[in-house]
């Protein structure tokens, strides 16, 4: 790769976090068009599923005009353009219509139908592909984590979610003057638990959850899309007024293994999913290793002997703290991004 074109991978890089919460279950994909004298003349990102990737926003942003300097230009995009007809077509093939001269890839995608096969359609077409240097296709990666992630192992990427108090509880006793769940996180805090929910595909719970709490599981205070409801139901104690909360949940009854549930979710096209359970659901989740990422919100108050339902407790130190008002939030992660490869 030539001096001076990290700029234009880093342009890309910016361009694809903007589909965050957008492209489900698609990945983040950001692409720029330049010009033979370095002028950025295109660039997109993936829009919602269904419509646009980002190499086809890119080269609809290209003016008119611009239109003759596409057979010379380059294009960058942090993913290898697809290759399948999906809701949309290939990506791949458009660029070899329009016959760019050069493409230089961030990383190659795992998914199945693509998987190398929109390079290989680039370079049958005569366009030079370069792969971008490792520490971008790594932060690429990273970037898509998710997605990586469910392609790769062939299961949702799992973030676990909790808030607890200082001594370790997730709720306190119900009463006549405190029937509802424990207040933990504060107003800006469920927003923000309200927006990591918009980015995931789906959000999970158990039914001992649904029976106390009736909860919407949906991302209303975000403003963003709202994920797919699971439920697990190993007991099958749940009705239809149980659920009348909830906007058309996928109910998973039956105390099958939790491989088998996950792989249940990734065939019908999950890529991620939020747990927000309650101590048995979480520690069916951690006890199995099938997590990858955990979000611990903690609150300075202390519930003593009201305290109900222990909270987890991770083997590893957190990744990460920070604080939203007087609430400290720890993030784990056991994700590598695992076995996944650049090609």
């Amino acid at each position: 790769m030539e001096a001076g074109e990290q700029k234009y991978l880093e342009r890309a890089l910016e361009l694809a976090r903007h589909a965050e919460g957008v492209s489900l279950p698609n990945p983040m994909v950001g692409a720029v068009i330049v010009a033979p004298d370095g002028r950025i003349i295109g660039e997109g990102f993936t829009a919602e599923c269904g419509k646009g990737h980002a190499e086809v926003n890119a080269v609809a942003s290209v003016k008119e005009e611009d239109h003759r300097l596409l057979r010379e230009s380059t294009i960058y995009v942090t993913l290898e353009p697809c290759s399948h007809y999906g809701k949309t077509p290939p990506c791949a093939e458009l660029l070899c219509r329009i016959g760019v001269r050069r493409a230089v890839v961030g990383t190659t995608d795992p998914f199945a139908k693509v998987s190398g096969r929109g390079l290989a359609m680039l370079r049958e077409a005569g366009i030079e592909v370069e792969m971008a240097p490792d520490e971008f296709a790594a932060r690429c990666m990273w970037l898509n984590r998710r997605f990586f992630t469910a392609h790769t192992l062939k299961r949702p990427f799992i973030t676990l979610k909790w808030a607890r108090s200082a001594d370790g509880w997730l709720d306190r006793r119900r009463s006549e003057a405190n029937p509802g769940p424990a207040a933990i996180s504060t107003a800006i805090g469920r927003v923000a638990v309200h927006r990591l929910r918009a980015v995931h595909d789906a959000i999970l719970t158990g039914s001992g959850t649904i029976l106390a709490d009736r909860p919407r599981l949906d991302a209303r205070l975000s403003g963003g899309k709202d994920p797919q409801p699971v439920i697990f139901d190993v007991r099958h104690r749940l009705t239809a007024a149980d659920i009348s909360t909830v906007r058309q949940p996928i109910i998973i009854g039956g105390d099958i293994p939790l491989s088998d549930s996950l792989r249940q979710l990734y065939d019908r096209g999950l890529t991620s999913v939020l747990v927000e359970g309650g101590s048995d659901t979480l520690r069916r989740f951690i006890e199995s290793g099938l997590w990858d990422e955990a979000r611990e919100e903690v609150a300075p108050v202390v519930f003593g002997t009201e305290g109900i339902a222990a909270a987890p407790v991770l083997a590893q130190q957190p990744c990460e703290t920070y604080h939203i008002g007087s609430n400290r939030i720890n993030l784990y992660s056991q994700s590598d991004v695992r076995g996944v490869k650049n090609l």
